[in-house]
């Protein structure tokens, strides 16, 4: 397949708006910069010819490009989401390109105690030759997920001009605020009139994730005895040193991120704060299986009940929602969604590796809202740190897969 790229072009101007979505804002989008780049994809998926192409009042793009065969096909979409993390900066980023990356250490030049390790990078072994982006140090690259993007619409483009391929109805769709667990809060199904879907969210090339982590979020409030300090013996009781004791007494070597791997969930608290009279401690909750978050439920609760037992004039409140659940519960029902991006993988050139992600994409929830959606490579790597980077040859062969998969689904209907 010889195709006349333009992801590159489009990877380098998107990283340069800034998208960064913020967990402690109501709205959607959370930041109103996110329509910025809305607005540029809109208007570029109207040059190219996709008269449908909107925003809407949320921040979400949805378009459609039109079905060149006469065959009853399903739809089926391709989704990436437009935010960066807000754990690293995104504003003023300068994307770096690295030619003919060669295997060594990457210096990045605007902050030179960043440097992206080639023994510390795997991937990096299978870039010899390959032209690596990288940011200059200062900030993320927000590959994360403007590469995925900058790939649809890529592959946007070329099905566009290539009406002699034969495919059926495909909608685009681009979420923001992924990065803060609601990019799929806002998302209209019934505009969205899709059967099947895939992310473009993933890392290395040739994998296809389809399973994810299930997840839930939890927040503990506690309310402790305040008094003067002067006269506090035998009546405060302090709410942060209650707090303080119940993360000390969780297990350390055991059932957190900074221990787990493969296929091991984690109780993991992500802020605290508060006075004396009450605290408050976040937490995230993750396992593979329905079972395991459970028993990470049940070890939060039972730490907890073990040192307020200690405080007798306190309490507290533990509420925990569900975020997302492990997807391949869904993907499962339906083998052809994977097993078509495998063979389009396949006619890429590529071996396919599936496997699962430790952690959730827009797929994760939308496969729930009744649009089985496995996440595809999309080759970014380092995610959410100064040190992220990807391949433009990676990024390339992803617009083949998408174009590839809407072959397939024509061609198998």
């Amino acid at each position: 397949m010889k195709i006349n790229h333009t992801v590159l072009d489009r990877f380098l101007r998107y990283v340069q708006i800034d998208t960064q979505s913020d967990p402690n804002s109501p709205s959607c989008p959370s930041t109103p910069k996110q329509k910025n780049l809305g607005a540029v994809l809109v208007e570029e998926l109207l040059a190219i010819g996709i008269a449908d192409a909107q925003m809407d009042e949320y921040g979400y793009v949805y378009a459609t490009i039109p079905a060149t065969s006469n065959k009853q096909v399903p739809v089926i979409c391709f989704c990436s989401h437009m935010d960066t993390s807000p754990d690293c900066s995104g504003k003023d980023v300068k994307p770096q390109i690295h030619k003919n990356y060669q295997g060594t250490d990457i210096v990045l030049i605007g902050n030179k105690s960043q440097i992206i390790r080639f023994v510390e990078h795997q991937d990096l072994k299978n870039q010899i030759g390959n032209d690596i982006i990288t940011s200059d140090g200062t900030t993320l690259l927000g590959a994360d997920n403007k590469a995925g993007l900058a790939e649809i619409m890529d592959a946007t483009n070329y099905l566009i001009n290539h009406p002699e391929i034969k495919h059926g109805p495909i909608r685009i769709l681009f979420t923001p605020d992924e990065e803060i667990g609601r990019g799929v809060e806002k998302v209209d199904m019934k505009k969205l009139g899709a059967n099947f879907g895939y992310t473009m969210d993933g890392e290395s090339l040739g994998h296809l994730e389809n399973e994810t982590f299930s997840a839930d979020g939890a927040v503990l409030t506690i309310n402790g005895v305040a008094a003067h300090p002067g006269f506090a013996k035998g009546k405060m009781e302090n709410a942060l040193k209650i707090a303080a004791q119940i993360l000390d007494r969780l297990p350390k070597d055991k059932f957190t991120p900074e221990t787990t791997s493969d296929k091991q969930g984690f109780v993991h608290p992500t802020s605290m704060g508060g006075t004396l009279e009450q605290s408050t401690i976040n937490f995230i909750l993750r396992d593979f299986s329905d079972e395991g978050l459970r028993h990470k439920e049940m070890l939060l609760q039972e730490t907890i009940d073990e040192v307020m037992k200690c405080f007798p004039k306190s309490t507290y409140t533990l509420v925990v929602k569900e975020q997302y659940r492990n997807m391949k519960s869904i993907l499962d029902k339906n083998p052809q969604v994977v097993d078509y991006a495998m063979e389009a993988i396949k006619r890429s050139n590529i071996t396919p590796h599936c496997s699962s992600i430790r952690g959730g994409t827009d797929g994760s929830r939308l496969s729930f809202m009744g649009l089985p959606c496995p996440n595809i490579f999309a080759g970014e790597h380092a995610f959410h740190s100064r040190q992220e980077w990807v391949s433009l040859q990676d990024m390339e062969k992803a617009v083949e897969v998408i174009v590839n998969l809407a072959m397939i689904w024509e061609e198998r209907s």
